[in-house]
């Protein structure tokens, strides 16, 4: 899962190295911790948060086939 987030978010950054991604399992859910350069913070989030929704669905989608929950959290 850590790697599918890291496939979405490493070519929307300026400064793919400073990405983190750090799951967190609590029972069924997954917490995953995002964090980026604050110059990138804007280019994750999206026009009115559209690309943190995006992602948000395309992990939900990955984690009900593992019959899992996800949440993502955008950490600055």
């Amino acid at each position: 899962m850590k790697e599918l987030f890291l496939t979405l978010v490493t070519p929307m950054v300026n400064h793919p190295e400073e990405v983190r991604i750090n799951p967190v399992e609590q029972g069924n859910t997954i917490v995953i911790e995002v964090h980026v350069a604050p110059s990138d913070m804007g280019k994750v989030i999206g026009r009115r948060g559209s690309r943190a929704q995006a992602m948000r669905k395309i992990m939900r989608a990955y984690a009900n086939q593992l019959h899992r929950r996800v949440v993502v959290d955008i950490v600055d």
